[in-house]
């Protein structure tokens, strides 16, 4: 969290931290969630968020203490993992999304079968799952640094 914070203080985005420290973004969301870092990964954020190296190891030993099960893990283990539980999410939410569909188009059949509702609802909710399916398997980025900085910078000015 206090990565995080950091950032949001300095108005930088995701992306522009982790070009400046040298680290993929993904590695960076990571981090922000509360997965575990290398001291290497530790030190590159830190002289770039002008910061402490020991405030961001403290936190993180503070996490590994909350999961054990983790202080054993290697860092490319738990990316891995972290990557595994997005697809699995993904995975999650496309089946809840052909479960209702298939629900509803039944529902439409039985009680509308001249007017196709049920399309508009497939329709909205397969924009979401698109850009969803989008972010995990990073395709593109749909909020670039622009939009997250203007958005970072309109909320320090509230």
């Amino acid at each position: 969290m206090i990565v995080r914070k950091l950032r949001l203080e300095r108005a930088l985005s995701q992306e522009q931290l982790a070009h400046m420290a040298g680290i993929s973004t993904r590695t960076l969301q990571r981090i922000e969630r509360g997965a575990n870092a290398s001291p290497e990964t530790l030190k590159c954020i830190a002289s770039v968020l002008e910061t402490d190296f020991d405030n961001l190891q403290k936190e993180q030993d503070v996490t590994m203490e909350d999961r054990p099960e983790l202080a054993r893990l290697s860092a490319e283990e738990k990316e891995a993992m972290e990557y595994v539980r997005d697809i699995k999410a993904f995975y999650m939410h496309l089946l809840v999304f052909a479960v209702v569909i298939t629900g509803l188009t039944i529902m439409n059949l039985l009680f509308r079968p001249g007017h196709f509702w049920v399309l508009w609802v497939a329709f909205g909710w397969g924009i979401g799952l698109f850009s969803h399916g989008l972010g995990v398997f990073e395709v593109f980025n749909l909020f670039g640094d622009g939009w997250e900085k203007r958005q970072i910078e309109k909320r320090m000015r509230r």
